[in-house]
């Protein structure tokens, strides 16, 4: 790692790093989060967006993503760097990264994650990640090479699966009834296009304002964060990019989920704790040693000039985790 007082190179205009395929969140508070870093895992690549602010400020970066698109796109947009031997980017899941062969053995001071999608994603209706009218029922991060697709998973779970997805991943009070009427309706016809999982949200929860722009989106979350796994993935994952970190490394995570960003906090609590004795015990016997420091007290939000320039970043979460030295 950099000394802390070594400054980082001249940063370029923010507007530089957002792309046709994503506007980066944040981007500036995280190039400052990662100021003494000198080798950061991007885990989430997108567009190349973090990559790039890190790259212009002096940071080696190596990029990983499930989707193949956001590879090819980052690969073309940072290909100088890459020539320069100061980026490479690897299609894998974060999730699974000690799975990677080619990642096998490699160790960070610097660890990234910007979960949720690119705008790209929800742009493109063949991904199928929208609720605009006719976009494919699909949502699978790593396209059509993933898993079951949306589709699927509407007109295969059962009643009680559908209705911990909108409960639990929607905050949905009406999750039950929305469950009951997605599995009556597939008995008539299957769930193929967004159109009908918008109809059925409107035939189980009512007309505007109950079923908002907001509330699609909120459902149409749900279901993607249940294709895609995303809270196990995240859950299993965040101890094993813990220990790829370098004494004193940086792991930094912005969220745009309320369960996403608990399970975040939760790990940085519980990884900055020294004590694991149980709460009432009057006497510590465990010996414990904290793992690191919480970096950020409570989470970071967006600043409202960036929320007014990219409204996609209003749900932000950023928070940081460093190391024990």
């Amino acid at each position: 790692m950099r000394p802390p007082s070594e400054p980082l190179h001249t940063v370029s205009n923010p507007g530089a790093w957002a792309s046709e395929y994503h506007a980066p969140v944040m981007a500036a508070r995280i190039v400052e989060l990662f100021r003494a870093c000198d080798d950061v895992l991007d885990g989430t690549l997108g567009g190349g967006g973090h990559a790039l602010a890190l790259l212009e400020a002096g940071v080696r970066v190596t990029g990983i993503d499930r989707d193949p698109q956001a590879v090819a796109a980052s690969r073309e947009r940072l290909a100088a760097f890459k020539t320069a031997g100061r980026f490479r980017a690897v299609a894998a899941n974060y999730a699974d990264l000690d799975d990677v062969a080619a990642l096998a053995d490699a160790r960070f001071n610097g660890i990234l994650l910007d979960l949720g999608v690119s705008s790209h994603q929800l742009d493109d209706l063949a991904r199928g990640f929208s609720f605009r009218e006719g976009a494919a029922l699909d949502m699978r991060m790593e396209g059509h090479d993933g898993g079951p697709d949306a589709a699927s998973l509407l007109q295969e779970a059962d009643e009680r699966t559908l209705t911990h997805i909108f409960r639990d991943y929607a905050d949905e009070p009406r999750a039950h009834r929305l469950a009951r009427e997605i599995v009556r309706r597939r008995e008539r016809r299957p769930f193929t296009t967004s159109d009908d999982l918008v109809d059925a949200i409107r035939a189980a929860l009512g007309a505007p304002p109950r079923t908002s722009p907001s509330v699609f989106a909120r459902l149409f979350q749900a279901v993607r964060i249940a294709v895609n796994d995303e809270l196990g993935g995240l859950e299993r994952a965040l101890p094993s990019l813990r220990d790829r970190l370098t004494p004193g490394g940086v792991m930094a995570v912005i969220a745009y989920h309320s369960g996403e960003d608990r399970i975040v906090k939760n790990a940085f609590r519980a990884w900055s704790a020294a004590c694991t004795c149980p709460p009432r015990q009057p006497i510590c016997t465990c010996g414990g040693k904290a793992l690191g420091t919480t970096l950020t007290r409570k989470a970071v939000a967006a600043s409202d000039a960036e929320v007014e320039a990219n409204p996609r970043a209003r749900s932000a979460h950023l928070r940081a985790w460093q190391s024990a030295a």
